[in-house]
């Protein structure tokens, strides 16, 4: 559903809060942004976003939060319907990934389950316009990182994925 950003003013807390967390599942992050409501436009709203984003980013349980409300991809079958059934509005976001190889999706599925296990959350990247390879080689080239360093990383690209989510939710995307 599309709201505009008039609609978005007047509506209840609750509800403002509701339509945030299928933006970002923060909800520290959802409250504060309704609550800098109004918003004279999309603009404000997203410089307001990063704003409490940059501040919320450095509790570790609310970057957690956030990154729980991403489905974890654990298996082949599951990132072969990831990467292969793009229809409908996911297509533009995995376009170029239509025809990733298997043993591309068998090492990603192992890959993101390393990843779970050496950092305790699912890897959390700006998936739009990657391929399936493309994916694969920064969660490899990611591996490595300490755990500090990779919530920084998940945070920047869990930023990103809201302002995209964010552009959705207005219409705008």
């Amino acid at each position: 559903m599309s709201l505009t950003l008039a609609q978005f003013n007047d509506l209840s807390q609750e509800l403002a809060v509701e339509h945030l967390l299928t933006c970002c599942t923060s909800s520290t992050w959802a409250s504060k942004l309704a609550d800098a409501r109004p918003f004279t436009d999309l603009d404000t709203l997203l410089t307001s976003s990063d704003t409490i984003w940059h501040e919320v980013q450095t509790n570790e349980a609310d970057l957690l939060e956030a990154f729980d409300g991403h489905p974890q991809i654990g298996n082949v079958a599951t990132l072969k319907e990831k990467y292969r059934n793009t229809q409908g509005s996911a297509a533009h976001e995995q376009s170029g990934a239509n025809d990733a190889a298997d043993d591309v999706l068998e090492a990603l599925a192992k890959g993101n389950q390393d990843y779970l296990e050496k950092f305790g959350f699912i890897f959390i990247v700006f998936a739009t316009g990657k391929s399936a390879q493309q994916m694969l080689d920064l969660l490899l080239a990611r591996l490595p990182n300490e755990r500090t360093t990779e919530l920084a990383n998940a945070a920047t690209e869990q930023n990103k994925i809201t302002r995209l989510r964010l552009h959705k939710l207005f219409g705008q995307a």
